[in-house]
């Protein structure tokens, strides 16, 4: 599934307000003979492919003065996603680092002023190939070339305070005028490359334990983590993966996760909040159970679902299980575990929740917060058993968990292996939990 409308961000909007403002003021001053508009173009970046995590490579730019006048100087400004990072430093720009707006990862940027005239009709190239270096999270990660008249801003908001360049200044020199095939070539004052590396990277699954008799809530939390190297971007406004939660038989959904989908009673898909996922980033999973019945030790399989992962080698940690202890199906019932937004108690047995929270985020990004839990039960009997409440390992970046309901429970059918058909079925879910926060935070 797409992802859900949710609220812009305020400076944004507000630069909206202010142009739209502007526009209408200058309607109402007389028209005055004006300078023509600069028309310069960047021209097309040819993808890299293969590069080795911890290298460095490089890629001509060439520019394109497509106007009528002399434009007397320009910014050039590069940018590249968060597994890459300029390789070497030009004294004539300044470096600094965004966060993540919208749905958009942070970036690496340089920003160039380049105090050289640019002749109509004539293509520039970079003076020597602009360098930059693969991290070791590299894996799918993007360079974008701007060229404008004024200086660029810095951003949305969170960036980095500048840092000036040390090196040689970064200079453009005349490559010979420009033929129609050039200005076909630098159609706008943009462009875009993929820099893929020759990475992987771990996608796991832990699952969760709990005990409890009949009657009892227990929350049982589903972890997914990237355990790298690389950072995972996905395709934009889609989920990275998605989970497929079972809920074991003899239990029912009090309180799902807010942004997982239902797909039967016992069945949920859930994604991720962004369209990546960095090194020790993922999702949390908690949902609230009620113990319908004591069928003994009773599971419910977790799996991933949607796009194929090539580039995670280790199959090993693709599956897991919930697992909850309900006591004998003669009637014994063992000790009682803990509740995530319910506890209950018993005779001799107490048991609680724990709360955790966390969030998952780009370079210097917005987070999400939520609610893990951990089974802290302490020893009781009843009916002549004794057991300790189970705990839940593993995982990362929690997010906040919602009020959708469910109930009912039927048997469980384990879903093996992943198939990239899920995600025709399926979309990528990526939900924004932000928007929730927006409309929490009015």
């Amino acid at each position: 599934m797409r992802i859900p409308p949710f609220r812009s961000r305020t400076l944004r909007g507000g630069t909206a307000a202010v142009a739209a403002a502007a526009l209408v003021a200058l309607g109402a001053v007389p028209a005055l003979a004006a300078d023509p508009e600069p028309d310069l173009g960047v021209g097309t970046i040819a993808p890299v492919k293969g590069v080795q995590p911890g290298s460095s490579f490089s890629t001509p730019l060439t520019f394109l003065n497509k106007g009528t006048a002399e434009v007397p100087a320009v910014w050039v400004t590069y940018a590249v996603s968060p597994g890459l990072k300029a390789d070497e430093t030009h004294k004539n720009c300044t470096y600094y680092t965004t966060s993540s707006y919208d749905e958009r990862p942070g970036s690496n940027v340089a920003s160039c002023k380049i105090e050289q005239p640019l002749k109509p009709g004539v293509v520039y190239g970079t003076a020597k190939p602009v360098s930059l270096k693969a991290l070791d999270s590299a894996f799918r990660d993007d360079l974008r070339v701007m060229i404008d008249v004024n200086e660029p801003g810095a951003g949305d908001g969170g960036s980095t305070e500048p840092v000036p360049g040390t090196g040689d200044p970064l200079t453009l020199v005349e490559k010979g005028p420009a033929t129609d095939a050039d200005r076909k070539n630098h159609p706008e004052t943009y462009a875009r490359a993929d820099v893929t590396a020759a990475n992987t990277a771990d996608f796991a699954l832990t699952g969760d334990e709990k005990q409890g008799k009949v009657g009892d809530k227990v929350t049982a939390t589903v972890k997914f983590a990237n355990k790298g190297p690389a950072r995972v971007q996905g395709t934009l406004d889609e989920s990275v993966t998605t989970v497929d939660i079972h809920i074991p038989k003899g239990t029912s959904v009090v309180k799902p996760y807010d942004f997982c989908e239902v797909i039967t009673k016992t069945h949920y898909r859930c994604g991720t909040s962004q369209s990546w996922v960095d090194v020790n980033g993922g999702e949390s999973y908690p949902f609230v159970l009620r113990i319908d019945k004591a069928v003994g030790r009773t599971t419910g399989e977790v799996s991933f679902s949607g796009q194929e992962r090539p580039f995670d080698p280790n199959a090993a940690n693709d599956t897991a299980q919930i697992v909850i202890d309900t006591g004998e199906e003669s009637g014994t019932e063992g000790t009682e575990g803990s509740s995530g937004s319910s506890g209950s108690s018993g005779s001799n047995g107490s048991s609680g929740s724990t709360g955790g929270t966390g969030g998952s985020s780009s370079t210097g990004g917005s987070g999400s917060t939520g609610s893990t839990s951990s089974t802290g039960g302490t020893t009781g009997t009843s009916g002549g058993s004794t057991g300790t409440g189970g705990s839940t390992t593993g995982g990362t970046t929690p997010q906040t968990g919602g009020n959708l309901a469910a109930t009912g429970s039927d048997s469980t059918v384990p879903l093996v292996g992943m198939a990239a058909a899920a995600v025709a079925a399926g979309g990528g879910i990526l939900w924004a939990v932000r928007r929730r926060a927006a409309a929490q935070g009015g």
